[in-house]
C-alpha cells in the first residue's frame, strides 16, 4: 500500500544557498597577481549547476544541474547559451559525476534501489550519449561504487568502490572506499589497486591519482602505477604525492602526466580552493585564489589538451540568471499524488486550513531569527518575534492564530533555559504591504526549569507534549496550552535515563510519536521511534530496522500522516549517494525522508541525494506551490554555506 496524498514541506541544510554554476581558467591566460586571468563562467546561472567534465577542447561541458527538482545532466557549449538536456532514466532519484568519452556516456546512479537498510544504492553505469535504453550497469549487483574515472583512451575505469559490505553509520567523514580498476569491455573483471582511496583521476592509462587521508591527518593525493596493466593481483604500492601541512582532495590529472588539479584548504585561508601540483618540481600553482579568494571551488576538472582547467562554485551575486531563491522549492516524488517542496528554513508547521505555513529561517536570533510565517505558495513571507531565537514550531490545529515555538538556543544541555512560547496574533494582518506582524506571547514553561523544547499541539488545541530536562533528563511532559505549567496542569509522560524528544501528536489524538535512544541509553546519536498513548500506557517502538540493525538507526523529526496510519520522517536507513568531500558541509549527509505505516511496514523512501534532509511535515492538500501571481518575496542567494567541519576542525 503506497502512503495517502498530499504535500510534504521539509528542509534541506545549505542548499538554498549554494548558487553554484560551473567555470573555467584559459591556463594560458593565467598569471600570478596583478595580472591574474578572470574565470568564464560556462553554465547559465539557473539552479544549481556542479560536478562537470570537458567533453573536448572547445570548453563544451557535462554538468549536473537540479533545475528540473532532482539531478540530470546537460551540455552546455559556448556558442549556445541554453544547456541541452541528455535522455534519461526516468525512474531514477539521482544521477551525478557524468563522463563523455568515445560517445558513451558514464555516470553515478542510485537507479536500482531495494528494501534492505543500511545499504547504499549508488552505481556506476554507462549508455550511449544519445540511447538511454542502452544503459548497462557496470557495478556488480550487490555492491557500490562511486566516483567514475575514465583512462585517456577510455579502455578502462576506476571508480571507488564501497564494494558489498554494509553502511557503517559514522563512515562519511572519509568513506573506507577501495580505488578499483577495470576494463571498459569487462566490467566484471575488477582488480583492487589501493585498499584506501576516493575520487580516482587517470593520468595516460598507466598512473591513478586519487585522494585519502594519510597517517599524519591530512588529506592528501596519492598515485599508483601500472607498468603493464594486466588485471593480474600485482602491482604497486600506493606512493604519497602531495605534502602534508594542507590537505588535498578531489584530485582531477593533466593528460601530460606533470600536474594535478586539486581543492585545496590551507591553514591561513577560509575557503576552499583549486591548485595545480606540480609533480616535478613539487609546488604548487595558486589558482582560484588569485582570482576569487573569498569564494569556495569545488571538484576541479581539466580538459583534453590541459588548456582549460573547470571547477564549480557560487556564481556570486551581481551573476546574471537566478539571484533569489524561492521560499518552496519542488522536489520530484518518488510517490504519485504525493508532492515534495524544499523549504527555505526549517521546522515547517502546518496552519489548520493549510493556507499557510510557520518556519525558522535560520536557528542564531539575528535579522531572520523568530518565527516566520509563509503563505502556502510560497509568494509572501510575515515575521512574529523578530530578534528572537527560535526552534520548532506547532500550528495549534483548531486556532489559525495560535502557533507554538521553542524560544531559546538550539542543540543545548537540559540546564539551558529553552522555553515553550504560546504565540497569538490576527492572521488579518498577513498582509501584502506588512513584514512584521503584531503578536501576544506567554510563555507556557518556568525558566528555571532549563530546556524545553519541542512543542505539538494535540488535536483539540488543550495540551502541549513537549521535550523538557528539568529532571536532568529529557522526557517528555504534557502542559496546558493556555496557561501553562504556571497556572494550568503539567504532567510527565516518560521517564528515564535516556532522551526521549521531538514528540509529535497523532491528528486522531490517539497516540504520540517521538525519537529516542532509550534502546541504547549510552548512546547519546542512535534514536528509534516509539509511540505512546497520551496517558502514558502502551509504549513501544515502532521497529523500522529489524534485530540487531535496529542498533544503528538514526529517526528523527517524526510526525504524521493526516489519517494517523502513517509515519514521515528523516533517517540514515539508505548510506550515502557520493563523497562528502566533495560538497559543502552536511551535518548528516545520510539524511533522507521515509514513510513507514505505524505497525512498522511499508517502509519507502521519500528523498534520494547528497544533502541532509530534515524537519519535515505533511499537509494532506495538493498545494500550489509555485503560483505566486506575480509576487515575488524571496531571499537573495549569498553563497552562505560552510565547509564540512570534519575538515576545518583538523586544520
Amino acid at each position: 500500500m503506497s502512503p495517502p496524498p498530499g504535500t510534504i514541506v521539509f528542509n534541506t541544510v545549505g542548499r538554498p544557498q549554494y548558487g553554484f554554476d560551473v567555470f573555467s581558467v584559459d591556463l594560458h591566460h593565467h598569471h600570478p597577481p596583478p595580472h591574474a586571468a578572470t574565470d568564464h563562467r560556462l553554465t547559465d546561472a539557473i539552479s544549481v549547476n556542479f560536478n562537470a567534465q570537458f567533453i573536448n577542447n572547445q570548453n563544451d561541458v557535462v554538468f549536473v544541474s537540479e533545475r528540473t527538482g532532482s539531478p540530470r545532466f546537460y551540455i552546455t557549449r559556448p556558442d549556445n547559451k541554453k544547456p541541452q538536456p541528455l535522455p534519461f532514466l526516468p525512474k531514477a532519484l539521482f544521477h551525478d559525476r557524468p563522463i563523455i568519452k568515445n560517445d558513451n556516456l558514464y555516470f553515478v546512479s542510485t537507479l536500482h534501489q531495494h528494501d534492505a537498510v543500511f545499504t547504499n544504492f549508488s552505481a556506476v553505469y554507462s549508455s550511449a550519449v544519445n540511447d538511454a535504453a542502452s544503459v548497462t550497469r557496470l557495478t556488480p549487483r550487490g555492491e557500490v561504487d562511486y566516483s567514475p574515472a575514465v583512462s585517456l583512451t577510455g579502455k578502462f575505469l576506476a571508480v571507488a568502490s564501497y564494494r558489498s559490505r554494509p553502511w557503517q553509520t559514522d563512515d562519511f567523514r572519509e568513506l573506507q572506499t577501495e580505488i578499483v580498476v577495470f576494463p571498459e569491455s569487462d566490467p566484471g573483471n575488477r582488480v583492487t589497486v589501493s585498499e584506501r582511496g576516493g575520487w580516482p583521476t587517470w593520468s595516460r592509462d598507466s598512473t591513478i591519482f586519487f585522494h585519502r587521508i594519510a597517517e599524519d591527518g591530512w588529506w592528501s593525493i596519492f598515485r599508483v602505477d601500472f607498468t603493464d596493466f594486466d588485471l593480474s593481483e600485482s602491482r604497486n604500492s600506493p606512493v604519497r604525492v602531495t605534502p602534508p601541512g594542507l590537505h588535498c582532495f578531489t584530485p582531477s590529472a593533466f593528460h601530460d602526466g606533470k600536474r594535478i588539479a586539486v581543492a585545496t584548504r590551507r591553514k591561513e585561508s577560509s575557503f576552499r580552493h583549486v591548485e595545480i601540483f606540480d609533480l616535478e618540481s613539487e609546488t604548487f600553482q595558486r589558482v582560484t585564489e588569485t582570482i576569487n579568494p573569498n569564494f569556495h571551488h569545488y571538484n576541479p576538472f581539466v580538459s583534453l589538451d590541459s588548456r582549460h582547467l573547470g571547477y564549480h562554485r557560487f556564481r556570486g551575486e551581481s551573476t546574471q540568471g537566478e539571484s533569489t531563491y524561492p521560499h518552496l522549492d519542488k522536489i520530484v516524488s518518488p510517490v504519485h499524488d504525493l508532492q515534495l517542496l524544499r523549504l527555505n528554513g526549517s521546522f515547517p508547521s502546518f496552519s489548520p486550513d493549510g493556507d499557510f505555513i510557520a518556519f525558522n529561517h535560520d536557528l542564531d536570533g539575528n535579522r531572520n531569527g523568530g518565527v516566520k510565517i509563509i503563505s502556502s505558495n510560497g509568494s509572501k513571507r510575515w515575521t512574529l518575534l523578530k530578534g528572537r531565537t527560535c526552534f520548532h514550531n506547532a500550528w495549534s490545529p483548531t486556532e489559525k492564530n495560535v502557533i507554538f515555538t521553542s524560544v531559546g538556543p538550539i542543540f543545548e544541555s537540559v540546564y539551558k533555559t529553552v522555553q515553550i512560547a504560546r504565540i497569538e496574533f490576527d492572521p488579518a494582518h498577513l498582509t501584502n504591504d506588512r513584514e512584521e506582524v503584531p503578536f501576544k506571547l506567554t510563555i507556557l514553561t518556568k525558566e528555571e526549569t532549563g530546556n524545553n523544547a519541542f512543542p505539538s499541539c494535540s488535536p483539540d488545541g488543550k495540551s502541549i507534549v513537549f521535550r523538557s530536562g528539568r529532571s536532568g533528563q529529557k522526557n517528555l511532559y504534557v502542559v496546558d496550552a493556555v496557561k501553562g505549567e504556571c497556572e494550568g496542569e503539567i504532567r510527565r509522560l516518560t521517564e528515564g535515563a535516556w532522551i526521549d524528544t521531538m514528540p509529535c501528536w497523532s491528528p486522531k489524538g490517539d497516540l504520540i510519536a517521538f525519537s529516542s535512544n532509550r534502546h541504547e541509553a549510552k548512546n547519546s546519536e542512535v534514536f528509534g521511534i516509539y509511540l505512546v498513548r497520551p496517558d502514558g500506557s502502551g509504549l513501544r517502538r515502532v521497529e523500522v530496522a529489524k534485530g540487531e540493525e535496529g542498533a544503528k538507526e538514526r529517526l528523527n523529526h517524526v510526525c504524521f500522516s493526516r489519517d494517523g496510519e502513517w509515519l514521515l520522517f528523516t533517517a540514515n536507513l539508505g548510506g550515502l549517494c557520493g563523497e562528502p568531500v566533495g560538497l559543502p558541509n552536511q551535518f548528516q549527509p545520510y539524511g533522507d525522508l521515509y514513510v513507514v505505516r505505524v505497525d512498522g511496514s511499508g517502509l519507502r523512501r521519500l528523498t534520494c541525494n547528497a544533502y541532509e534532509n530534515g524537519t519535515p511535515t505533511w499537509h494532506p492538500g495538493d498545494l500550489a506551490a509555485g503560483d505566486y501571481g506575480g509576487a515575488q518575496d524571496w531571499d537573495k542567494v549569498e553563497g552562505d554555506f560552510q565547509e564540512p567541519l570534519w575538515i576545518t576542525c583538523a586544520i
